[in-house]
């Protein structure tokens, strides 16, 4: 949008009537306008609201107390919602031309132990004595403390009626609540407070924003602003029916704002975009004539397709770093889903591509699923679904490749003790997965039934290529990320001449993986001109 230049006002409502309406849109407006000590909005996913929010913010910590100015308190999400936040804050602070110190970096001041190690960011306002502080996690406790609280995205806050409760406590003092989410579930606290609201059993106001209304007051020629296209009518209208295909069975509770039924998502959708980048989903089906040819016939096509398809994505890969795979088995009804998962030096997880199967004979699942071995460069471990028909190839890999797979039966005991890490990935921001709306639906299906997060038996849907899915990539990134937590090493092969029993893989630096180049990411350039799209 290019730098704003916007007079000092004293007050929002000052702001919006002056030169504000030009830089916001109406419902953004609207809500900055409102100066009700109590205010939730229930809205849309991506229309911008925190930004909006972000702006009041600085207007308040800005100005001296005789003007109504006091300290800002924002809770977000997870560490990237809160370093966003404080940039978007930073910014508003040069538009509106007011002298703030530099960001600082802190922990939280708490008495409560599991509060002290809770990463702040502050802005401060030398000539109002306030200041912006955002918070890269959930305190329960924030007494002693006033002004403004905003709760960011809190439907997906662990304990939010306790931190509701601690925030509310603001209000006692003079002092502004204001609580911005997207629905997750009828049964969610955050949307139980909105209904106390529009019932008239807590005071405040609530705002609805769709995504739809979002679009008419201009949101997508806001967007084309930014990014230097062309505003027409087509563009707008495939822009947001591209919106609603991405969101798919979520777009009801995620874009129209209506909660589902229930208490809604294990992992978030807020965490799951954001693990999501530019990587390939490879796609491999084939009809029921396959079955009946003979295996040799079989293999040589599917050997065909290895070489077309797959290998180029395998010589791709990083030869210095540790490889993983996760594999959800199926055979007729659902796909078979294997996803390879890399290690990079920070420690976070890259999910390279993601082969999903669909009617493919189990011979032939086997003979895809060791070429990939073969070829994962310092293959570490493997963590392969051996529940039910699973097992048969679950047993065979171990019986070839060893200890370094593990074969799993998908029970309450596993999911409860391993899908706490999984999601701990995602807020933790140490899984990186490919960008395709079918896995993002997967991923949603994971809910908590008794209190144990899995994936629900009843969970089917249609998925973009109008085919039956049932969670299927989200089981096999649940297990790669199991499997990438292994310490496993295996002992790479020399160029002795020696064989040695069971399974070997040569050096990567010995066959031609070497020219791997390490960046900040953890992915490496390969040299010779592979270009895959910049994933790797």
């Amino acid at each position: 949008m290019g730098d704003l230049i916007v007079e000092i006002p004293s007050t929002a409502n000052e702001a919006i009537e002056d030169d504000l309406p030009a830089v916001f849109l109406p419902y953004q407006q609207k809500w900055v306008g409102d100066e009700s000590h109590l205010k939730i909005a229930e809205k849309s996913r991506r229309i911008g609201l925190t930004w909006a929010e972000a702006a009041d913010n600085v207007l308040i910590a800005a100005s001296s107390k005789d003007s109504g100015g006091m300290n800002v308190y924002y809770i977000g999400y997870n560490q990237d919602m809160a370093i966003e936040y404080i940039e978007a804050c930073a910014m508003w602070a040069r538009a509106f031309n007011y002298a703030a110190a530099e960001m600082e970096e802190g922990f939280w001041d708490d008495e409560k132990e599991e509060d002290k190690n809770i990463k702040t960011y502050t802005i401060k306002f030398p000539e109002s004595g306030h200041r912006i502080v955002a918070l890269s996690s959930r305190p329960s406790n924030l007494r002693g403390k006033q002004g403004v609280a905003v709760l960011d995205e809190a439907a997906f806050h662990d304990n939010l009626k306790e931190l509701i409760k601690a925030a509310l406590a603001f209000l006692i003092w003079g002092g502004k609540v204001r609580i911005i989410s997207t629905h997750d579930g009828e049964d969610n606290p955050f949307n139980e407070l909105v209904n106390e609201i529009k019932n008239g059993v807590r005071k405040g106001t609530v705002h609805r924003y769709t995504f739809k209304e979002a679009v008419e007051e201009g949101l997508y020629k806001r967007v084309c602003m930014r990014l230097n296209k062309e505003w027409t009518a087509e563009a707008e209208k495939l822009w947001v029916q591209d919106t609603y295909d991405f969101y798919g069975d979520d777009a009801t509770e995620e874009l129209d704002v209506v909660p589902k039924s229930g208490s809604g998502s294990y992992i978030p959708s807020i965490l799951i975009e954001k693990a999501m980048y530019d990587a390939p989903v490879l796609r491999l089906e084939r009809p029921d004539s396959f079955s009946a040819l003979d295996e040799p016939i079989r293999r040589q096509e599917i050997n065909d397709w290895i070489k077309t398809e797959l290998d180029p994505l395998l010589d791709g890969l990083n030869g210095k770093l540790s490889h993983f795979y996760g594999q959800d088995f199926a055979r007729k009804v659902d796909l078979s889903v294997i996803a390879p998962i890399m290690r990079s030096e920070n420690l976070v997880r890259w999910v390279p591509f993601v082969l999903e199967m669909r009617n493919i004979p189990t011979r032939q699942q086997e003979q895809i699923l060791w070429h990939i071995i073969d070829r994962l460069p310092r293959f570490t471990a493997g963590n392969m679904d051996a529940t039910g028909n699973g097992e048969t190839l679950a047993e065979y890999t171990a019986d070839k490749y060893g200890s370094m797979i593990q074969q799993t039966k998908l029970n309450d005991a596993y999911y409860g003790a391993n899908m706490p890490v999984f999601k701990s990935a995602f807020e933790d921001g140490l899984i990186k997965i490919p960008r395709h709306a079918d896995i993002r639906r997967d991923l949603r299906s994971i809910a908590k039934k008794n209190g144990i997060p899995k994936l629900s038996g009843d969970s089917t849907y249609e998925g973009e290529d109008g085919k039956k899915r049932h969670g299927d990539a989200a089981i096999a990134l649940f297990l790669s990320y199991v499997a990438s937590l292994s310490e496993h090493q295996k002992i790479e092969s020399q160029s002795t001449g020696i064989k040695r029993s069971g399974y070997q893989q040569m050096d990567a630096y010995s066959t031609g993986m070497g020219g791997h180049q390490i960046n900040d990411s953890g992915f490496g350039s390969v040299g010779g001109g592979n270009d895959f799209g910049g994933f790797l």
